[in-house]
């Protein structure tokens, strides 16, 4: 059987082998697979992700008498390439997907009309969990469009040149195929600041390394690397079982229904007069068990010690009221019914009412007057709270902890007052302590832990603007997970506390590292010059906070040595915030230098930097100063004031507040742009 091949460049059909199509899509199956799941949208999860790129590639096979797109093989100017034509297919097929409104399908069932193949029932399926690089890339991707997802897809996955890809995208449908190519070489170039991680050890204070590009063939650690992992393999499959409760409720209610439906069929039969018209008619069945306290999902306290996943989901139910099922459902009821009354508030991201899914217990219990319960419905953690005497308001709280780990996962709030709160801790926590981040040579004080892990009264820097000490916890995760892992969090008014860390200028000539942890002497006593800035972020959901060094510059006059950070605020709705920083010479607090919303910058995927001030000199005299990256090469001043320097550092005479604009000079005449 033969069908019509249509080449992009004429509009001659000319005839594909359906035999030799469906040869090349078995013998690259799951090449075609993990090229339609990384570009599929993340929205949906990845079970159905997964199986909407085994249906998409299943589907490929072109009918007869279709016309499919495709490009010769070089140097043959009759025969088609079947695999370039079936690669066009899915990527045509996954880009309508991304083009549908809103959230894909919940059932991949319907496509040209036909049932949906592959389908799977009682189990969830997803490709293997990766690390901090394969979490980065995937929220990368996903904030990109879906023509820069194919472009880094056909460069990194199918190895093709520029030119290759810029044509396969455009048969694919892509109108701008150089602008997704740009944004592509963008990300795949990246391998800046990680955005998480853990580490150890303190660096040199030399900036002139500063993070550097690396290929995507060097297989070491780059970004895109990470799409070879196996988190981003579609035919290589762990299985789990759906919800079982709620499974066995639900098949126990369709049987409920049908013989209701039954019963009430035979009565309104048997009630029918002569005209046809029921006598009376019967009430409508309904039921809903959202607020049903025996369908709580509960871990087993010890598995978090045994898993690969140590997030909330392996958070036990812990406290003394995890058995009233009466405060329990009055929570259920808060969290599931969008008409409750009670005093309801979410944070940046977070759902204000239930997705229908059984949520988790983790906490019930009485906290400072008040019952308190936490729950976690794998995207949002809520905290319920009533008041267990007279007439205070009930009050539900939510917030956003998709993609919690080991330290985001660590600690959640149950109490809080003006000037402290009090933190249920993870069950993996083995110490906690308090320290002052202003105070870097003081030691944590240790703090003491109930049995059911609620901390003592901590206190929480001031909200009013008084920043005379920045209070944190200092928490150090049980050896059954990780060895000498220490770390700090910090409240920002939230849910949820925010984890901070720290990236120093790495060694000369030595790759740099992911962020490390902010507890070593120099993350200390650079976060105790910039713990103040942290002010500025809250109530915007915000998930970590790193403190990059990414410059270190002489000052005019002999007057000592400046750095340079970018503060990068990460929140759990996946934008970015940066806040770049200018530290004189001495201890006093950092100035800022310009601030960015919702950007990538500062992360390993937009790691070429630059930020300018106005400095005065000790004798008086006024400067403009700027400092880049690693990869800058070369920097200008426009404007009012008009100067140039080779490198990557700018220090030039200007009147006081100069309004100029800065722009330094990347690799492949890119630039980058001061704030």
């Amino acid at each position: 059987m033969f069908v019509r091949w249509q080449t992009p460049s004429d509009g001659d059909p000319r005839v594909l082998d359906v035999r030799r199509a469906e040869a090349a899509l078995m013998e690259h199956y799951a090449r075609l697979v993990r090229l339609v799941y990384v570009t599929l949208p993340r929205s949906p999860g990845r079970h159905r992700r997964v199986l909407a790129a085994h249906g998409l590639v299943q589907r490929a096979l072109p009918h007869r008498g279709a016309a499919i797109p495709g490009r010769r093989r070089a140097g043959d100017t009759r025969n088609p390439d079947e695999y370039g034509a079936l690669r066009t297919s899915v990527l045509r097929a996954a880009m309508a997907q991304d083009a549908r409104p809103g959230p894909l399908p919940r059932r991949w069932g319907r496509w040209a009309g036909r049932p949906a193949l592959p389908a799977v029932w009682g189990l969830r399926v997803f490709p293997q969990s990766g690390g901090a690089e394969e979490l980065l890339l995937d929220r990368a991707l996903a904030q990109a469009g879906w023509p820069v997802r194919a472009a880094v897809a056909l460069l990194v996955l199918e190895k093709l040149s520029a030119d290759d890809a810029a044509a396969a995208l455009r048969d694919t449908g892509v109108a701008e195929p150089g602008e997704a190519l740009l944004a592509a070489g963008r990300l795949i170039d990246g391998s800046g600041p990680h955005t998480s991680g853990t580490g150890g050890g303190t660096g040199a204070a030399d900036a002139a390394t500063g993070p550097r590009p690396a290929s995507v063939a060097d297989g070491s650690g780059t970004p895109v690397s990470a799409l070879l992992a196996p988190e981003f393999d579609p035919c290589l499959l762990h299985a789990r079982p759906t919800d079982l409760l709620r499974r066995r409720h639900r098949v126990r209610t369709a049987v409920t229904v049908a013989l209701l439906a039954a019963c009430v069929g035979a009565t309104s039969l048997s009630l029918t007069g002569d005209s046809g018209v029921p006598a009376e008619s019967g009430p409508r069945w309904t039921a809903s068990k959202a607020a049903d306290a025996a369908l709580l999902r509960r871990t087993p306290a010890g598995v978090w010690a045994d898993t690969a996943r140590v997030d909330f989901t392996a958070w036990p139910a812990r406290g003394a009221r995890t058995g009233d099922r009466a405060l329990l459902e009055r929570a259920l009821r808060a969290w599931s019914d969008p008409s409750w009354r009670g005093r309801r508030s979410q944070e940046a991201g977070a759902a204000s009412t239930g997705t229908g899914r059984a949520p988790q217990l983790l906490f019930a219990d009485d906290v400072d007057g008040r019952a308190v319960v936490v729950l976690h419905d794998d995207l949002t953690t809520m905290r319920y709270s009533e008041p267990l005497h007279g007439d205070g308001a009930r009050e539900l709280v939510s917030a956003l902890t998709d993609g919690a780990g080991v330290t985001t996962a660590a600690a959640v709030v149950v109490s809080r007052t003006p000037a402290s709160v009090r933190m249920l801790l993870a069950p993996w926590i083995a110490e906690a302590g308090t320290r002052d981040l202003l105070a870097p040579d003081t030691p944590a004080r240790d703090v003491s832990l109930s049995g059911r892990g609620v901390t003592e009264p901590l206190p929480v820097p001031s909200a009013d603007g008084d920043c005379r000490a920045w209070p944190v916890v200092q928490l150090r995760s049980s050896a059954r997970i990780v060895e000498k892992h220490a770390f700090l969090l910090t409240d920002l008014g939230g849910l949820s506390p925010v984890h901070l860390t720290y990236m120093p200028p790495p060694e000369p000539g030595v790759r740099p590292r992911p962020p490390r942890e902010a507890t070593g002497p120099d993350a200390l006593r650079g976060w105790a010059r910039t713990a103040c800035r942290l002010d500025g972020m809250r109530g915007q959901g915000v998930r970590a906070v790193n403190h990059w060094v990414f410059a270190r510059q002489d000052l005019p006059e002999h007057a000592g040595r400046a750095t340079w950070v970018c503060a990068r605020a990460d929140t759990w709705r996946g934008p970015g915030r940066v806040e770049y920083l200018f530290l004189g010479q001495g201890t006093g607090p950092a100035r800022s230098a310009g601030v960015r919303e919702n950007t990538a910058e500062c992360s390993r995927f937009g790691q070429d930097v630059l930020a300018d001030v106005d400095w005065r000199a000790p004798s008086g005299s006024s400067y403009l100063l700027a400092a880049g990256s690693r990869s800058v090469g070369r920097i200008e001043a426009s404007g009012p004031l008009r100067a140039k320097a080779d490198g990557r550092y700018l220090a030039v005479r200007a009147p006081k507040n100069t309004d100029a604009e800065v722009v330094g000079q990347l690799p492949r005449r890119a630039e980058v742009r001061a704030p």
